[in-house]
């Protein structure tokens, strides 16, 4: 721990290079002669500094009387108007940082100077936005993850880490993730999946926002982390082409028990990715496609079992993962006139996983062969989603209506064979899984600029069926399957939800208020015949309020305030009431009983902006009621463990986010951040149905916790630049028990050839390979503690080239 701490208090590290900041907004209006109410069409409208009335734009009305000044930088202005006949006029103008587009509205033309007031606009910036609910990163420029997943990219975010193929955002697990703005079946619908497997070659910018309003479903108490994937608007033929590989598990980090096979070692990865576009006159074409081909020593685990009656376990659970995901994103932008355009696109993604896995058991006292389970699991994720987007602007800037249609099929198939050897016997059993979603979403979004702000509003109907089938096929004899558990589910969701959003913005002041009605109908069927569950669903109506004020205290400091109530819905998997046998003891098992989790959420947040960088800091809160969790319990003599979704009961997350971000030289930028948080659970009691009727009581959970990142980035000469990443998180609260401190380190280079078109990288993961999940677990008659050695270090080399 000692050295791991030297070594990353005496390292500087790279920041992620932050999209610019988006400084320009577009100012319109309507000229009008008060007297007679007729339209002015070439009135001159000129916009001046404040300070010392430089000209900066300038232009005239259009023959409706409508006028747009573009690429407008905030600021403090003086807008000047004129028109033969009619008196001249002008008006302080305050440009912000909230929205892109700002609506003057009426002005009326008169003898006598009218003053307009106060017209606030505003725009946007990247990175800690201005309103401080969203953070923005290119994924290009996270060098030291270049050639890697998604999922590995984003571990090096501020206030993000990933654990079991999931991401947090400040130790909360409870995070939609989206892509281009919409729920997919590659990344979930409900829980996170197949992040993991997503290539960032594939990624244009990923998005954190910590405070959602209500123009987002309400789903997800942590936050919203939503993956744009890239396309290619420009005119003509272009493109990007790359090609990347790698090696990992590099070595042996910890041997093997005995009579199993050997691990993965010298894993390969390779990633072929192109983006294209074609745009002409009023068609643009674009397509986005990728395929990761992997090997991976996916897990590799040790774990001691101590039960209340003597009995000492000692086990290895090993996967070795073959893994091709093949995604690809299609379509067309049709311009139709200059104020509609139609896209139609399509999704298609294809996921094929192998895991050939041994998990062998030995007494811990003396050594004797209690079990060895050997298996392979077959499983391929199939999706395709269809979408239409009709996008209608208004004359006036920023004014817009849009309406959208999407429709996903996925299918999940998954086959599992085992083989189950015992002292006394072996048997050869299997299970056969098969779920299809279906999943059509309506949703109508208009926005329209204010005089001193914006306003949003619309609608969104969801319907989401998933029929699953899972089949059983035990041994003749000694099976360790269920056959009275398998059989036939349907999960049923229906989500109509409207929601309403504004923001009013001043000079000194911003405030936003939103406010989302949603009701949800959960349907769960489930076969008549199944021994333990029966149907079950839910019923909701409820607002899902947001909120914020800011208060501007100069040029470079600002303060704001927020608070969300948020649900997290269990998702199909948390209910699926089949037991699942990927591992020989710990049987995972849903819980059609699940009800939602609803956290009321609230944040203090202030930043600094220099012109070499930030400082931003935020304190937040979290009050969740029905927290769902997973809960392992034993139930008889055979020292299995049954690890059942649960709503756990209240729980609460308090905490500091700090991020500084700081230009030390022309060749080097840092970038530091901080998140230490408290969380606790409070005691409960719970009632599991499967296998038998039992119950378990938790005391209460609590630690303090966090993670600490600190990135370098240093440029050299001839196009060249380096990242070194470094990542420390600190012992943390799971499910019934804690995960030890982890640490890791990481390196990219990357530099640009052939007059800036191509481009090459390094990267290496996990230099130390000091990455190992430790865990301590504590169930209602048992204990047991667990080290995962799992493929961390990775070396990727690649090339790309644009077109």
């Amino acid at each position: 721990m000692k050295i791991n701490l030297i070594i990353f208090l005496s390292v500087m590290f790279f920041p992620f290079n932050l999209l610019a900041q988006q400084n320009s907004v577009n100012v319109s209006g309507i000229m009008k002669e008060k007297a007679t109410g007729e339209t002015l069409p070439f009135v001159n409208i000129i916009l001046k500094k404040q300070a010392d009335s430089l000209f900066v734009a300038g232009t005239i009305s259009n023959d409706n009387g409508l006028f747009t000044i573009s690429n407008v930088k905030p600021g403090d202005y003086l807008l000047e108007v004129s028109y033969i006949g009619l008196k001249k006029y002008s008006t302080p103008l305050f440009v912000g940082s909230n929205s892109k587009y700002i609506n003057i509205g009426l002005i009326l033309l008169e003898e006598e100077a009218k003053t307009l007031g106060e017209v606030v606009i505003t725009g946007s910036q990247a990175a800690v936005n201005g309103k401080m609910d969203k953070k923005t990163y290119t994924v290009d420029d996270n060098v030291s993850q270049s050639g890697g997943s998604v999922l590995q990219s984003m571990n090096n975010l501020p206030g993000v880490t990933a654990m079991d193929g999931q991401v947090q955002l400040r130790g909360n697990n409870q995070v939609v993730v989206l892509l281009d703005g919409k729920q997919t079946a590659i990344t979930g619908f409900g829980n996170q999946n197949g992040l993991d497997n997503i290539p960032a070659s594939a990624v244009q910018k990923i998005e954190i926002i910590n405070n959602p309003s209500a123009k987002y479903d309400a789903n997800g108490n942590a936050g919203i982390i939503n993956i744009v994937l890239k396309k290619e608007e420009q005119k003509g033929l272009n493109g990007k082409i790359g090609l990347s590989s790698g090696l990992g598990a590099l070595w042996i980090r910890k041997g093997n028990l005995p009579d199993i096979r050997p691990q993965y070692r010298a894993t390969p990865k390779i990633n072929p990715s192109l983006s294209l576009n074609y745009r002409k006159k009023k068609v643009n074409l674009f397509l986005q496609a990728d395929n990761l081909y992997t090997h991976t020593l996916n897990k590799n685990e040790f774990v001691t079992r101590t039960y209340d009656d003597g009995t000492l376990i000692k086990q290895q659970l090993k996967r070795n993962r073959n893994t091709n995901f093949f995604t690809s994103k299609a379509g067309l932008d049709w311009f139709l006139d200059d104020k509609n355009t139609l896209t139609v696109s399509g999704l298609f993604s294809n996921e094929s996983i192998k895991d050939y896995g041994d998990q062998p058991f030995f007494n811990g006292d003396t050594g004797e062969s209690l079990r060895l389970w050997q298996f392979l699991e077959d499983e391929v994720l199939t999706a395709a989603m269809a979408s239409v987007l009709f996008d209608h602007k208004f004359p006036q800037p920023g004014h817009k209506l849009n309406i959208g249609f999407n429709y996903t099929f996925d299918r999940e198939d998954e086959k599992y064979f085992f083989t189950n050897t015992r002292p006394s016997f072996t048997t050869d059993e299997s299970f056969f899984l098969i779920a299809d979603q279906k999943v059509a979403d309506f949703s109508l979004d208009y926005t329209k600029p204010m005089k001193h702000g914006l306003l949003e509003t619309g609608l969104k109907f969801q319907r989401r069926i998933i029929p699953t089938d899972m089949q059983f096929n035990p041994s003749a004899d000694n099976s360790v399957l269920d056959t009275g558990a398998d059989g036939k589910a349907t999960y049923k969701e229906t989500i109509p939800a409207l929601y309403g959003n504004y923001t009013y913005e001043v000079k000194k002041l911003e405030a936003e208020i939103g406010l989302r009605l949603e009701y949800v109908d959960l349907k769960y069927e489930v076969d008549p015949n199944h021994n333990t569950y029966q149907s079950d669903g839910y019923t909701y109506l409820q607002l899902f309020p947001n909120a914020r004020i800011s208060y501007k205290i100069n040029a470079q400091n600002k303060l704001s305030a927020f608070y969300n109530r948020r649900v997290d819905r269990p998702d199909e998997v948390d209910i699926r009431i089949f037991p699942k046998y990927d591992d020989a003891e710990i049987i995972k098992v849903g819980n059609p009983g699940l009800q939602p989790q609803f956290t009321n959420s609230f944040e203090l947040g202030y930043k600094n902006s220099r012109d070499k960088g930030y400082f931003y800091g935020a304190a937040y809160h979290r009050i969740s009621n029905g927290t769902i969790t997973r809960i392992a319990t034993t139930v008889d003599s055979t020292n299995l463990i049954y690890n059942i979704s649960q709503n756990a009961g209240k729980s609460y997350n308090t905490g500091i986010e700090i991020v500084i971000d700081r230009e030390l030289s022309g060749k080097i930028n840092m970038n530091l951040t901080l998140n230490g948080y408290y969380n606790r659970i409070n005691a409960f009691t719970v009632v599991n149905q499967y296998p038998v009727e039992n119950t378990f009581t938790s005391e209460e959970q609590k630690i303090y916790s966090g993670n600490i990142k600190l990135n370098t980035n240093f440029k050299f000469w001839k196009n060249a630049e380096a990242q070194l990443t470094a990542i420390y998180l600190a012992p943390d609260i799971v499910p019934q028990g804690k995960i030890d401190q982890r640490f890791s380190l990481d390196l990219g280079i990357k530099k640009s050839v052939q007059k800036g078109k191509g481009e090459l990288f390094f990267s290496a993961t996990d230099l130390l390979n000091t990455m190992v999940i430790k865990k301590d677990i504590r169930g209602n008659s048992f204990s047991y503690t667990s080290d995962d050695y799992y493929e961390t270090q990775v070396i990727r080399i690649g090339y790309s080239y644009k077109l």
